[in-house]
């Protein structure tokens, strides 16, 4: 690992940021790897217009910089990458139709929005399914994992690769929270809890005796700070990125849901490619990919530690704790489990297994 990254970057939107500078403190995060291989041929050059959902300052965003410089310097700067983050093109929805529509050529969604493309992926919206990060990485890196990606074909979407988004941890304004009892508020009333829009989440906030609430991510941001919700849930990282500390006074460690970000290309911006482009995007696509991964790794447990010091309170739980929360969202299991294919969630399952010996 490198020293604490100090790159200074203009991102879209005519912001500047240096790391290092909030707070005086940053995560020590790795650079990225060397760009290696030879010039490819031209093809003619590519524009590429990337939405995100996340913060200049997330893992989804430098490494999607990566990404883009990986194609310009294979290129020799004929395709190159313009990202917008901060869900400035809209949400992971909207930005997936404009994908399909062709005007937008890539987007980088939780995989909790594209269940209704591809069924399956629900699988990893299961709580507690994937109990550490070698077994999510394993998980997607495998052939069930590719057999998913490809399922998008013909939706107007190309899946290029998964990475991280990261373990869900709950954060709310009204209470601490460190039992199921906690979240449904036994005298007062259950915590309300932003949502994706996802069928698996909201029945993992019933069966806890919250009230969810699907929003857009781009309109959470103020829905706390006016009380229209208690809280969220979402990985360490993105709730540091997005200051959520500033309109949410306790953070639960409960890590119930691992979910992969997509990387995906409109299949109409992919078919304008050559060959041997296509070939380059799902190399750098794979790489950068790998490279999320290990920023998100090195950011969550720092994330954390920066909320508590920025004033969240902050609750980690024991086994004990953790195993009534376990205890509570089965019944998520029972009525899921059939839907999304009991054979897919056994393959995962011998996964999990196999990368924990």
């Amino acid at each position: 690992m490198t020293p604490i990254w100090r790159n200074t970057l203009t991102f879209v939107g005519a912001t500047t940021l240096t790391f290092g500078m909030a707070h005086a403190q940053s995560p020590e995060l790795s650079d990225p790897p060397e760009i290696e291989g030879e010039v490819v041929g031209d093809h003619g050059s590519h524009t590429l217009r990337m939405g995100i959902g996340l913060a200049e300052s997330s893992p989804q965003y430098l490494s999607s910089q990566y990404f883009g410089e990986i194609l310009e310097q294979r290129t020799d700067g004929r395709i190159t990458v313009n990202v917008f983050p901060n869900s400035q093109l809209g949400d992971d929805v909207q930005m997936m139709e404009m994908l399909q529509t062709g005007t937008l050529d890539m987007t980088y969604p939780s995989s909790s929005a594209t269940t209704g493309y591809v069924e399956e992926l629900a699988a990893f919206d299961l709580p507690f399914l994937l109990p550490s990060r070698e077994a999510a990485v394993a998980v997607m890196q495998s052939d069930v994992a590719q057999d998913m990606l490809d399922a998008f074909e013909g939706t107007g979407l190309k899946a290029l690769a998964f990475s991280e988004n990261g373990y869900r941890q709950l954060s709310n304004s009204a209470r601490p929270v460190a039992s199921p009892d906690d979240v449904a508020g036994l005298d007062v009333r259950g915590l309300s809890v932003r949502t994706m829009e996802n069928p698996v989440h909201l029945a993992i906030w019933e069966a806890l005796g919250a009230n969810p609430t699907p929003m857009a991510f781009g309109e959470l941001f103020s829905a706390m700070e006016q009380g229209v919700v208690d809280g969220q849930e979402n990985p360490w990282s993105t709730i540091l990125t997005s200051n959520f500390n500033e309109v949410q006074d306790y953070g639960t460690e409960t890590r119930h849901v691992y979910t992969p970000f997509i990387m995906m290309l409109s299949e109409r911006t992919w078919d304008r490619m050559a060959p041997e482009y296509q070939e380059l995007v799902l190399e750098a696509a794979r790489q950068s990919a790998e490279y999320e991964i290990q920023l998100s790794a090195e950011y969550d447990d720092w994330s954390r530690d920066q909320l508590a010091e920025r004033g969240m309170e902050i609750t980690r739980l024991d086994d004990e704790q953790l195993a009534a929360f376990q205890d509570a969202v089965q019944p998520v299991y029972e009525e899921w489990a059939p839907r999304i294919g009991e054979d897919l969630i056994a393959d995962i399952q011998k996964i999990v297994e196999e990368s924990s010996n």
